[in-house]
């Protein structure tokens, strides 16, 4: 099959790419570097030419609350016209466990909408939703960072490896449109707090994680599962966040 990953060449999207190749199957990575740009629509009907499949990974360049709206919807309603013109019969998209659960943050508003977009088209469709990645952690622990203090969350994570995600996306692209959403997560509910604690220590970082159930994150408040997976047939990666923290030291090496 021909599948275009939108996002191919980023951090899930590469690595989908190489799992569909290893398959057998023609995967395309497009993005603005390849000259295919979801917000003008500039290639995007080039690309489309004989695709079977898409495989939206993208994301917004800026995560402030108009901004990236205005890029889901966009990328999306301009994906979405391009695959009905180019009879494209399956749409796969990653989201993320819980967006409808925090309303506040403008980030998964966005991911809602983009969601809905999707759900509303009429397109055979799969919504991949995942848990933070496990690549995530510095970021998290910078934005909560203030005078060398890191003060987070106490709330409940189930983050996954980014390598796990790619390769749960790749198998929903091979397969069937389940017309509906999957959910994704890694082993194990930690502590947000925690997670933080145990990856900045594993990078011998000294800050000061301080556990604070009203510290905000990225702009909403956790107060338990709202970013854990719920739903009965939620699929749990094997990769514990010590394993991935062993093979980023050994890699190091």
């Amino acid at each position: 099959m021909k599948i275009v990953v939108i996002g191919g060449t980023g951090l899930i999207g590469s690595k989908v790419v190489e799992h569909l190749a290893e398959h057998g199957h023609d995967a395309v990575a497009a993005s603005p570097n390849s000259g295919v740009n979801t917000i003008t629509g500039e290639g995007l009907a080039e690309v489309l030419v004989g695709a079977n499949v898409v495989v939206d990974v993208s994301n917004s360049p800026s995560f402030a609350d108009d901004d990236v709206l205005a890029f889901f919807t966009t990328s999306t309603t301009n994906l979405l016209t391009a695959e009905r013109e180019a009879g494209v019969a399956h749409h796969v998209a990653l989201s993320i466990v819980g967006a409808e659960r925090l309303p506040n943050s403008g980030y998964l508003r966005a991911k809602v909408a983009q969601e809905k977009l999707i759900e509303e088209s009429g397109l055979p469709y799969s919504i991949v939703r995942a848990t933070q990645f496990f690549e995530f952690v510095g970021r998290i622990a910078d934005e909560a960072t203030v005078d060398g203090t890191a003060r987070l969350s106490t709330g409940l994570m189930q983050p996954i490896a980014a390598a796990d995600v790619s390769g749960a996306v790749a198998r929903v692209a091979a397969g069937d449109p389940i017309n509906g959403t999957l959910e994704i997560g890694g082993p194990e509910r930690i502590a947000q707090d925690e997670l933080i604690r145990r990856g900045l220590a594993a990078k011998g970082d000294t800050r000061t994680v301080i556990g604070d159930p009203e510290a905000p994150y990225f702009g909403t408040k956790l107060t338990g599962t709202e970013l854990v997976p719920l739903s009965d047939g939620a699929q749990l990666s094997t990769t514990t966040f010590a394993d991935w923290l062993a093979a980023q030291s050994a890699a190091m090496k």
